[in-house]
C-alpha cells in the first residue's frame, strides 16, 4: 500500500471544501459533537458517581459495615460477642439495644429510633457518634440525638426531654406506656436528615433497664471491618447454629444502589446517543466527499491504486474527524471536571444529597467505557463511506463524467 499516496489525499480532502462548504461543514459539525458527546459524558459519569460515593459514605458511617442480629426475639448472648471479639481482634465491635421512642419537651415530640449502647464501643467506629460524643462523660440517662430532633425541641445541653417507648406498663385498670425523662447532652450531624431526624443515643444501661432485659442479651452487635465483603463470609460460618445472622450495609440499601446504578446505566446509554447523533454527520460527511469525488476516485483506480488504499483513504478521514473529536472531549471532560471541583460552580442543598458541594469521581472503568463506546462508534460510522467508496464503476464515472 502506497502510504504517500494515501496520506496526501487524505490531507488535501481534510481541506475546507470552497465549491462544496457543507461538506466540510458537516465534518465539523460532527468533529464538534463528538468531542461534545465525549466531554458530557465524563462529566455526568462523574457527577453520577461522587453522588452514590457521597451517599455511600453517609450510609456506611450510620449503618455501619456488618451488622450482627438474632434471628429470635431472645436477643444475642454475650457469649457469641465475646468469642468473636477473641476471634477477630482486627475487628471492632459495638453491641447495641434499640428501640422505637418519642421524645417530648414542652409541647413539642417527635418520634424516631433510640439505641443504647456503650460509648467508648460505639465512637470507635461511629465517626459522627464520637465527634458528638467528644470529651463528654455521659451518665445512664443522658442522650444524644440528632440534630434534626434537637432543633425541632429547642433542646440545649442540659434540658429535661421524657421518651415515651412501646412497652407498655399494667396498671390497676389499663395500659400505660413507659416514659423516662433523659437528660439532654450533645446533638450530632450526619448530613442526611432522615438519620438527623430519626437517631438518639443513650446508654446501653438504660435501656436494659427500661426495657427489662437481660444483662447478657444485646439486640444487635454494629461490626466495623476494613474488608466486610470477605469477613461477613467468615462470619456467617462462626455463627451457624447460634440463632443470629450478619447482614451487610450494602445489603441494607440494595435496593438504593441498585437504582442509583440503573440511573447511571440508563444515562450512560441515552448520552452514548450524543456520539452516536455526532457519528451520522460523519456517515454524511464522507458519503457526500465520495460522491464529489467519484472522477478523481475512479482515475485513482484506473491509474493502479488498490481497492485498500481507496479504503484506507477514507476509512481514515473518519477517523481522524472522530478521534479528534474524542480527545478534545477528553480535554473539555477533565478542565470541565476541574472547573467544578475547584469554583462552586454548581451549590446543592445539603439536606437533600448530604453534601453542598458537587461531588465528582470519574472511575477509570467508566473513562475507559466511554472511550471504547465512542471509537467503536467511529470505526463503525467511517467503515461504510469507506466500503461504498471501492464500489465505484470505473468504466461508467470515466465515460459519464
Amino acid at each position: 500500500m502506497n502510504k504517500k499516496l494515501v496520506n496526501f489525499i487524505v490531507r488535501k480532502y481534510l481541506r475546507f471544501d470552497k465549491k462544496n462548504p457543507f461538506i466540510s461543514i458537516s465534518a465539523i459539525l460532527a468533529f464538534i459533537g463528538v468531542a461534545i458527546g465525549v466531554m458530557v459524558l465524563i462529566l455526568s459519569m462523574a457527577i453520577m458517581n461522587g453522588t452514590a460515593k457521597e451517599f455511600e459514605k453517609k450510609l456506611f458511617t450510620m449503618n455501619y459495615p456488618l451488622t450482627i442480629y438474632s434471628k429470635f426475639q431472645n436477643g444475642l448472648n454475650e457469649n457469641i460477642l465475646n468469642q468473636l471479639q477473641n476471634k477477630y481482634p482486627n475487628l471492632m465491635f459495638s453491641p447495641y439495644i434499640s428501640s422505637q421512642a418519642i421524645i417530648q419537651s414542652g409541647d413539642s415530640m417527635s418520634g424516631g429510633m433510640i439505641f443504647g449502647v456503650i460509648p467508648q464501643k460505639e465512637a470507635k467506629i461511629n465517626s459522627i457518634y464520637k465527634e458528638a460524643l467528644g470529651d463528654l462523660k455521659l451518665r445512664k440517662y443522658d442522650i444524644i440525638t440528632g440534630q434534626g430532633i434537637s432543633d425541632k425541641l429547642y433542646l440545649n445541653k442540659g434540658s429535661k426531654a421524657t421518651l415515651y417507648f412501646t412497652d407498655l406498663n399494667p396498671t390497676g385498670f389499663s395500659m400505660i406506656p413507659k416514659m423516662k425523662r433523659f437528660t439532654f447532652q450533645e446533638s450530632f450531624k450526619s448530613g442526611l436528615n432522615a438519620y438527623d431526624k430519626a437517631y438518639m443515643y443513650t446508654s446501653i444501661e438504660a435501656l436494659r433497664t427500661l426495657l427489662k432485659k437481660d444483662k447478657e442479651t444485646y439486640d444487635g452487635i454494629h461490626v466495623y471491618s476494613d474488608n466486610a465483603f470477605k469477613d461477613i463470609k467468615l462470619i456467617q460460618k462462626d455463627l451457624e447454629g447460634t440463632g443470629a445472622g450478619v447482614i451487610g450495609w450494602w445489603q441494607q440499601n440494595g435496593n438504593f444502589f441498585a437504582a442509583m446504578k440503573m440511573e447511571k446505566t440508563a444515562l450512560f446509554i441515552v448520552l452514548m446517543l450524543i456520539i452516536l447523533v455526532a457519528s451520522l454527520n460523519i456517515i454524511s460527511s464522507l458519503l457526500m466527499t465520495v460522491m464529489s469525488r467519484r472522477k478523481e476516485i475512479a482515475l485513482l483506480l484506473s491509474m493502479g491504486a488498490s481497492i485498500k488504499e481507496i479504503k484506507s483513504i477514507f476509512l481514515r478521514l473518519g477517523t481522524i474527524i472522530g478521534f479528534s473529536g474524542i480527545i478534545i472531549g477528553i480535554a473539555l471532560g477533565f478542565i470541565g471536571l476541574w472547573v467544578l471541583d475547584t469554583f462552586e460552580i454548581v451549590s446543592l442543598p445539603a439536606d437533600v444529597y448530604g453534601t453542598a458541594k458537587l461531588p465528582l469521581d470519574l472511575a477509570t472503568s467508566d473513562f475507559i467505557s466511554i472511550i471504547v463506546g465512542a471509537v467503536v462508534i467511529v470505526l463503525l460510522s467511517s467503515y461504510y463511506p469507506a466500503s461504498r467508496a471501492t464500489k465505484i464503476d470505473v468504466i461508467d464515472v470515466l465515460r459519464n463524467e
